[in-house]
Formats: structure tokens, C-alpha cells, sequence
């Protein structure tokens, strides 16, 4: 068994009560952009503290940045997918869209951006992405790499005081690889924080460590929830408590053990509030300020300022510097992150981000500094958007005020096309007061895809299967319309079975990997995502890593060493990966390491469905 402190958080409302009681339920939405006179005081007073502006220049700075952040949030697709990012251009104040095209910037000037020329596109910069990850995982002293929007560029970054021979060949092999890949070095690395137990407001996950709550939310039947860090809900089915010492029940943590992420595709987990007494709030905590209400959630943008609170370091505040950026933590490396410059201490993991009184993320981890001449990157965050998707989930919030119409119900739902995994579906455009931003597509109860456009693709279905789907529209404000007339359509039968399967066993060993390949002679391109089943002994489940490897060499992350409590491997475990334009041919293999002394085990059989 292996023997580990419990990463910690902090609470991020005004007390773990406040936090979870009294106010209406609200639908998951942007909010309108505030005018100057109701820009959040909290927000303004730690801004103006924390950038060192007057309190004028950050209540304007606040209502510019909102204004970008709504243009962002409505560029079309054809922008998006062009693109090479965007961010908040502090010299204007309007958002900057990188484009390398007239087209796409006559595009991005009409939906109210400013186009910037650069060198290098979307899929130009994705390939330099895709290359540093094949040279760089692995690599003694890199702490992950990203694009930075506003240098046209992907950036490594690399602890030089671990400096070898082999940071020395990654030098060399990014160096090769042009002008369109940067190194920026550091003398620290970030870690998931944690902290000591503390009187205060926190969540107990079980007997363990303090967590914190992030935002309140709920899901399409009325049930309660908050999301927090994924590392804190590693473990299934844990009770979730209000004190130390198995006192005053909220509720239980990853409920069924599909409710928590600690990999590659985030940092995030859910808290099912079930308990009698609690309620959810949207108010958060500022330390003394004066407070904020959460009246939505929002996609963060470059150069954009944001707060956050935390028991640690209470209420900071500092300016995104990069979005959707690749994090190498001691124990696990995380995509889809985002840096800023506010400081942050150990315990503050799982509070809450806030850009005005839109939730942009949950806190994940940082260079645990509040000390003067700090790391420029300061402070790590999961994007809020991506838990509340996974998980169906609607946030909770106080209210936008003003705007209080619903738009139009969706009319004309159709199916467009099906595949033996997939239908695409289409409706005619619902129409607002104010403005429609994008459309909520639910299969029966369960939000299977949101879209700005008036179309979409609903995946990973099973074949020859009937589906029933309808859409209902939103607004800045939150306004949802009623259910469209639903839609009933079928996949199709599919093409054979292409599941591939090895009964060869293998012992697990302390501190030895165990590779199993299987030979795979589908046509084509794998399913996304592909899915596996594991048939296996072992007596810690914990102290396992859990990787698929596919024909080209790419690992994908399945299962995630962590945890401080022992559970047997539950005999057969079914796990996804989301593969992207893999071929489906080849030698694809599951890969098992055992991390813990003391334990026994053995992998009886696995499959993989592509």
C-alpha cells in the first residue's frame, strides 16, 4: 500500500454554510457585460490592489475585458478553427484574434475583434504542439508546454536546475524544430497544492485530508452538487463531510466512481450535496472584501485579469498569461490548463477562479509563492466549462439581473445523418431580445453537446440504436428556452465487431511496468474514443498507472497512481480514451506499473474496441 498525505484545497465561499445555502437555481450562463457602476466591488478593490491600478482603471478594465470575453465567446467556428488564439489587448481593450488570412480577419473584425496578422495557423502551431509532446514527455525537469497566442509560438517550460544530458537533446531537438518553438526557463516547478488541516472552512473527503469547495451546481434532475479538484475525490463513493472527524455530512464524493478526473484530461471531480440542511449559494468568499455573487461561467481569456479565493492565501488576484497549456506535476501530466500571475499557497486547490462574476475555473496547483519577485506564472486552473460538460452539470448562480426572457424554442429538430456511432442533427435558429449564444442538445435527460451553431454531430453512440434528442436555446443572461419537439433517429448497424482481445497473463510487480500488446487489423481510423476492458488482480488499486498505447506511440493516460487508502482492483474495469485520428491497424498496448511496495497482482485479460 502505498502511504500518501491527501492533497488538500480551501473553501472558496463565505463559509462552507454560506457557501451551500439560500439562493434560486440558475442555469450555467455568461453574463451580460456589467456597465461601470456594477462591476463587483470585491472584484475592483483587489484588482486595483493586486495590478496596481486606480479604482477607476480596474472597474473600467473589468467592464472592457467582459465585453472582449462575450466577443470571444461568439466568434464563429470558421474563425475559431482558423485562428491561432486570441486574448485581451490591454492597450485597447477589445480582444486581439490572431489571423493569418484577409478572409478570417474580415471575418474577425465584423464580429467586433481586432485582427492581428502573424506568421503561423492553428494547425501549424498544433503540429509544434504534437512535436514537443513526442520529444519532451518523459524529460527530467519539463513542466509542460502550451501556445502562447500572443507570441505566435509554443512554449516549453524546463526547470534548469535539473539540467542533464537529456535536457540537453530536448534543447537540441527543439531547437530544431524552428522559431515557432520557445524555451522559457524556471528554477522551480508547480505542484497540485495541498496544506495542513486548518480551522476554517473546508470539505473532508472521508477521514482524510481538508478540501475545498469550488461553485455549487446542479444537475437536470435538481440534484445538488459542487465541483472542487479532481485530486480530491480520487476515491469512490467517500463520504464527503462539513468537520474533521466524520462530523456533519454533506453528502458523498464521486459518486459510482466515474465523478473525478486527475490525468491527462483535467483536474476536476463532483461532490453529490444530499444530506438534510444543505442548500447551495452563490456568494463567494473575498476575505474581507466586499463579497460576489457568481452569475455565470466563462471561457478565459489571455491577458484577462482574475480572482480567486482561498483559505491560503485568501483573495488574489493577477492576469491570465496562457490558456489550454500542457502541466507536468510530479505524479501526472494534465492538458488543458491555464497560467496566471496571481499568487497562491499550498491549500488552495479546488477554489474558486472568477473573471467579474463569471466562473472561469477551479484551482488545481502553482508554484505555492506569495512572496515578492515571484514565478510570472504564478498560479494553475481547470476551465470550469469542461467539468460542467462532462458531468451534465448547471451551475449555480445569484442571478444576472436585467435580462429576464427566455429565447424562442428551437423548431424544425431533424436528423441530418447517422453512422453506426454518430448522428447529426440540425434546427432552425431560435430567436432573443437580447441575443441567442448557443444551443444545449440533451439525449432523453443527459446534455450530450452545447454549439453556437444551429447543427451538431452527437458521438460515441452505440450502433443500430434508437436515440430520442431535443435542443433548447440560452442566452447571455441565462434565459433558457423550453424543449424543442424531440427527434428520434437510429444508428447504423455498424461494419462487424472490432473488438481485439489478449488472454495472455502477466504478474504486476512493485516498481515494474508490465506491457501486454495486442495486434489490432481494423481498417481505417479508431473510434474516438476507444474503449478498453481490463480483467486484473491486485491488491491497491491506488498504486497503479494505467496507460494505452497506441500504434504511433502515443500514450493515453486510463487510470492514475493516487490515493491514501488501499482497494483491490475490482475485477473487470471498462475505461475510455479519446484518441484522435489514430489509425485503428496495429500493435496497441496496455501498459501497467506499479508504484507501491507490498503489493500483489496479476493482469488476466484485456480488449480494446476500436
Amino acid at each position: 500500500m502505498r502511504s500518501r498525505q491527501k492533497i488538500t484545497t480551501i473553501l472558496c465561499g463565505t463559509t462552507l454554510a454560506a457557501l451551500l445555502a439560500g439562493s434560486s437555481y440558475a442555469t450555467a450562463a455568461q453574463p451580460s457585460p456589467p456597465s461601470p457602476s456594477d462591476a463587483p466591488a470585491g472584484m475592483i478593490e483587489a484588482i486595483a490592489r493586486d495590478l496596481r491600478l486606480t479604482p477607476d482603471q480596474a472597474r473600467n478594465r473589468l467592464v472592457q475585458q467582459t465585453a472582449a470575453q462575450r466577443t470571444a465567446e461568439n466568434l464563429s467556428t470558421a474563425v475559431r478553427d482558423a485562428s491561432s488564439g486570441w486574448w485581451f489587448d490591454e492597450t485597447t481593450g477589445a480582444l486581439a484574434v490572431a489571423v493569418t488570412s484577409d478572409e478570417v480577419a474580415a471575418q474577425a473584425r465584423n464580429a467586433g475583434a481586432q485582427p492581428k496578422h502573424v506568421a503561423r495557423d492553428r494547425a501549424e502551431l498544433r503540429r509544434l504542439d504534437e512535436a514537443v509532446r513526442a520529444v519532451a514527455t518523459g524529460v527530467p525537469g519539463v513542466n509542460g508546454w502550451g501556445v502562447d497566442p500572443v507570441a505566435n509560438t509554443v512554449v516549453v517550460r524546463i526547470n534548469t536546475t535539473t539540467k542533464g544530458a537529456a535536457t540537453q537533446r530536448l534543447l537540441d531537438h527543439l531547437a530544431a524544430l524552428g522559431p515557432g518553438v520557445q524555451v522559457a526557463e524556471t528554477t522551480r516547478s508547480p505542484v497540485p497544492q495541498g496544506g495542513d488541516v486548518h480551522p476554517g472552512d473546508r470539505w473532508y473527503p472521508g477521514l482524510e485530508g481538508n478540501c475545498s469547495v469550488g461553485f455549487p451546481a446542479t444537475d437536470t434532475r435538481g440534484g445538488k452538487h459542487f465541483l472542487t479538484a479532481g485530486h480530491c475525490t480520487d476515491n469512490a463513493d467517500q463520504p464527503a463531510y462539513a468537520a474533521l472527524g466524520g462530523q456533519n455530512r454533506i453528502g458523498t464524493s464521486n459518486v459510482g466512481g466515474g465523478r473525478s478526473v486527475f490525468g491527462r484530461e483535467g483536474d476536476m471531480g463532483v461532490v453529490a450535496v444530499t444530506e438534510p440542511g444543505w442548500n447551495l449559494s452563490a456568494a463567494v468568499n473575498t476575505w474581507g472584501s466586499p463579497p460576489v455573487t457568481v452569475t455565470g461561467s466563462a471561457e478565459a481569456v489571455v491577458n484577462q485579469a482574475v480572482c480567486h479565493a482561498g483559505l491560503a492565501s485568501y483573495w488574489q488576484c493577477g492576469k491570465v498569461t496562457a490558456t489550454n497549456q500542457t502541466i507536468v506535476y510530479p505524479t501526472v501530466t494534465i492538458d488543458g490548463l491555464s497560467f496566471t500571475t496571481a499568487c497562491s499557497l499550498a491549500g488552495d486547490s479546488g477554489g474558486a477562479w472568477l473573471a467579474g462574476s463569471a466562473a472561469v475555473g477551479l484551482h488545481s496547483g502553482g508554484y505555492s509563492s506569495c512572496q515578492p519577485g515571484g514565478n510570472p506564472d504564478q498560479s494553475i486552473f481547470q476551465p470550469i466549462g469542461e467539468a460542467l460538460r462532462k458531468w451534465g452539470l448547471t451551475l449555480h448562480t445569484g442571478g444576472a439581473g436585467g435580462d429576464t426572457q427566455a429565447p424562442t424554442v428551437p423548431e424544425g429538430l431533424r436528423s441530418t445523418g447517422t453512422t453506426a456511432d454518430s448522428v447529426t442533427l440540425a434546427w432552425n435558429a431560435a430567436s432573443d431580445n437580447v441575443a441567442v449564444t448557443g444551443y444545449d442538445i440533451h439525449r432523453g435527460d443527459t446534455l450530450a453537446a452545447s454549439t453556437r451553431d444551429t447543427s451538431a454531430t452527437i458521438r460515441d453512440l452505440a450502433p443500430d440504436t434508437s436515440y430520442t434528442f431535443t435542443v433548447k436555446a440560452k442566452d447571455a443572461a441565462g434565459n433558457v428556452s423550453a424543449a424543442s419537439k424531440p427527434v428520434t433517429a437510429r444508428t447504423g448497424a455498424g461494419s462487424g465487431a472490432r473488438t481485439f482481445r489478449s488472454d495472455a497473463d502477466y504478474p504486476i510487480r512493485d516498481y515494474q511496468p508490465v506491457s501486454s500488446p495486442i495486434s489490432v487489423t481494423a481498417t481505417g481510423t479508431a473510434t474516438n474514443p476507444v474503449r478498453v476492458e481490463v480483467t486484473a488482480q491486485h491488491t491497491c488499486i491506488e498504486d497503479l498507472d494505467i496507460d494505452l498505447v497506441s500504434p504511433s506511440g502515443r500514450s493515453y493516460r486510463l487510470h492514475s497512481y493516487g490515493g491514501s487508502v488501499c482497494h483491490p482492483f475490482p475485477g473487470t474495469k471498462q475505461f475510455t480514451a479519446p484518441v484522435n485520428a489514430q489509425p485503428a491497424a496495429g500493435t496497441w498496448t496496455l501498459r501497467i506499473s506499479d508504484g507501491g511496495p507490498g503489493d500483489v497482482g496479476a493482469l488476466d485479460r484485456w480488449s480494446i474496441t476500436v
